[in-house]
């Protein structure tokens, strides 16, 4: 793979930040000499380096003998013979410790209303739904479709799952009915819980009603119940013999609930990702492994202390809400900000505004939010962050897909006032945890890197066939060795599971992550170049959309958000597609022409004239589900000019691809 030497120039006139002074000092991993003692550890001794991490950071009902069983590769098993329950190790042992009044979770209402829960409370929440649940004959590995929006209820429900050793499979509120079903069908679910509403930006969306329509799809036959949290309280169609309110069962149960003991590689969770193609892959992950992995990354990489308020904006229908709000924080005991919004409602202040008001000190939200943000403060200076009091915040992270340079600087800058490390998070559904990330008390930090894995990840760039390319060279991001959080198997399905993650074409034992990266020449630092689907070929030049996308927001006077993707091209084999969002109104007709010119020329600069977009579209936003992600394959279509014939009820702005359809 050959890869722009300009652009890799370029990347290294970056600064480099280095971790602040104070948290070198009291960081879990402080300075790099003990980064590098964690490496030479996992490196000499790799299962003993693993095995003392899971004695250190987890309760085990009994003690496990053997660490890692790699007899049936790339089916692996981690701590197999020993037993645990997730839900003790987030709850019962925090209260066990003297931290049952400690708030566990201040949830934040799309109106403003805020309610606090403490860890016995949560506990009692969690153990009065579990016993619902029991009394429905919900028993240790039956499946729960969860389909709620962000709050307590759905926290407690993973638990109470968690508890009895059911499995739960968290559906994101803004998937429509056919998804539902999909996913209700592939999971043989006996038991589905939701809300009547979600309440999100004012407005009020269905979710009972949508539970509905996908059982009535058929294939949903093992759904025996239904249960239903209250949450707009306006009135919706309840079926007799199958359908209850939560509370209505739950509220009469006992405060108690005997955790399930379960056998380390007892499936927790499955969580579907949609591929571009073919039906969504349920995603399986373990009991133990997993939890170790959420619990490690949450004290290595946010650093959380007692006395921190650790918010991460993800939503608990997407891996970012299981690990960094369902499991690995309350594992630590730690206090979490849980907000039910949405970042610019009632004006796009409302995260600086929860950020001062609940004096949050850990802040893990993904570029896309951040980029939209940088928008609207320059549109309206009411909403700049400046007029907020962000002085709690002492670690920002990122998460979702690569930061570019210019969306960094603006975090580190605006944001963080220049005293916050920036943990640049890499990691997947599929690895359960942080992968290659900086470590704040540690690492030095470059804008648009996700610098270095994590001790005891053996993260390599590699060509098609598996060998390691020189650093400086694009290729494809592998891990060598199993870690205890990845996933198991494709639920139902582990030929594909095989096919997907471990290919015969690298040798069958390389993790492939599907993502491209490359090395910096001096630092060894990973930066991801985009998804390898993502990978252009332009006359025979492979480029990663990612750093053409982050050229073009490089021009920060003009550009706040762009999209690349790639369109087939009679001369060039591949043209690169570029769909951008200005920082004032969208323009049309010569004054199109000439800002297309100015960018293209700004690309040429960044990159080289290789990479200058053959097509720039202007459009007012860019397609993008209810969870702030574009969706990258809705653009692919636009740019070959086909009809979009995918899925969008994710979609939080459908109209949108009438407009970037138009010709430009």
């Amino acid at each position: 793979m050959s890869v722009s030497p300009a652009h890799h120039a370029h990347a290294h006139h970056l600064p480099t930040y280095q971790p602040p002074a104070d948290f070198v000092g009291r960081a879990a991993v402080s300075g790099m000499a003990a980064y590098q003692a964690l490496c030479q550890q996992a490196a000499e001794d790799y299962e003993g380096f693993w095995a003392g991490q899971a004695r250190r950071l987890l309760s085990w009902h009994k003690p496990f003998s053997q660490v890692l069983d790699a007899s049936h590769a790339p089916f692996y098993q981690w701590f197999a013979d020993g037993t645990l329950n997730a839900s003790f190790n987030c709850l019962d042992r925090q209260v066990e410790r003297g931290l049952g009044d400690k708030t566990a979770l201040i949830f934040e209402a799309d109106d403003g209303v805020v309610t606090r829960i403490t860890y016995a409370q949560l506990l009692a929440k969690t153990c009065q739904i579990a016993n619902a649940m029991k009394s429905l004959g919900i028993s240790k590995g039956d499946r729960v479709v969860i389909y709620i929006a962000m709050s307590i209820d759905g926290i407690a429900a993973m638990q109470a799952c968690a508890r009895i050793g059911a499995v739960h499979s968290v559906v994101f509120g803004g998937f429509s009915a056919q998804s539902l079903r999909d996913r209700i069908h592939d999971t043989g679910a006996k038991l589905v819980i939701t809300a009547d509403h979600q309440l999100r930006g004012g407005k009020q969306l269905p979710l009972k009603d949508i539970v509905d329509e996908a059982l009535a799809l058929g294939g949903c036959e093992a759904v025996t119940q239904v249960l239903v949290v209250r949450r707009s309280g306006a009135p919706v169609p309840m079926t007799d013999g199958r359908d209850r309110w939560l509370a209505e069962l739950a509220d009469s149960q006992p405060t108690v609930c005997e955790p399930e003991w379960v056998g380390a590689e007892h499936p927790l969770f499955l969580l579907y990702t949609s591929g571009s193609t073919g039906k969504p892959k349920g995603v399986q992950h373990s009991t133990g492994g997993y939890l170790l992995h959420a619990v490690l990354t949450s004290q290595w990489v946010f650093d959380l202390k007692d006395d921190d308020v650790f918010w991460c904006t993800a939503d608990i229908g997407w891996i970012t809400g299981h690990t960094y709000i369902a499991y690995g924080p309350l594992a630590l005991g730690a206090t979490q900000l849980v907000f039910e919004g949405v970042p610019t409602y009632p004006d796009a202040g409302r995260f600086w505004q929860n950020i001062a008001r609940h004096r949050v000190s850990v802040f893990y939200t993904a570029p896309t939010a951040i980029r939209s943000l940088i928008k609207a403060a320059e549109t309206d200076p009411a909403v700049d962050p400046s007029h907020y009091d962000l002085s709690s915040l002492r670690l920002l992270g990122s998460v979702g897909e690569p930061i570019n340079p210019a969306a960094w600087q603006w975090y580190y800058d605006h944001i963080g006032g220049g005293r916050c490390p920036i943990v640049d998070t890499f990691w997947q559904t599929e690895t359960g945890g942080h992968l290659i990330t900086p470590l704040p008390g540690a690492t030095p930090m470059v804008p648009g890197s996700c610098t270095l894995p994590l001790p005891g990840i053996e993260a390599a760039v590699v060509d098609e066939q598996g060998h390691e390319v020189p650093w400086g060279q694009d290729g494809l991001l592998v891990v060598k060795k199993p870690w205890p959080a990845m996933i198991r198997t494709i639920w139902g399905d582990p030929e594909r599971f095989k096919k997907s993650y471990y290919p015969d074409s690298l040798g069958g034992r390389l993790y492939l992550a599907g993502d491209g990266a490359v090395r910096d020449p001096q630092t060894g630092y990973f930066t991801i170049t985009g998804r390898t689907d993502d990978v252009l070929n332009v006359s025979g030049h492979r480029m990663g959309t990612m750093e053409i996308e982050s050229a073009l927001v490089s021009c920060s006077e003009l550009v706040a958000e762009a999209a690349v993707v790639a369109r087939p091209d009679d001369t060039t084999g591949e043209a690169i597609c570029a769909f951008v969002v200005l920082k004032h109104a969208r323009p049309a007709g010569d004054e199109a022409k000439r800002i297309a010119k100015i960018l293209r020329d700004h690309v040429a600069r960044e990159i080289g004239p290789i990479a200058k977009p053959k097509d720039i579209r202007f459009g007012d936003n860019l397609p993008k589900t209810r969870s702030g992600k574009i969706m990258r394959r809705l653009l692919r279509a636009i740019a070959r000019g086909e009809a979009v014939t995918q899925d969008i009820s994710t979609l939080e702005n459908p109209a949108i691809l009438d407009q970037l359809a138009e010709n430009h």
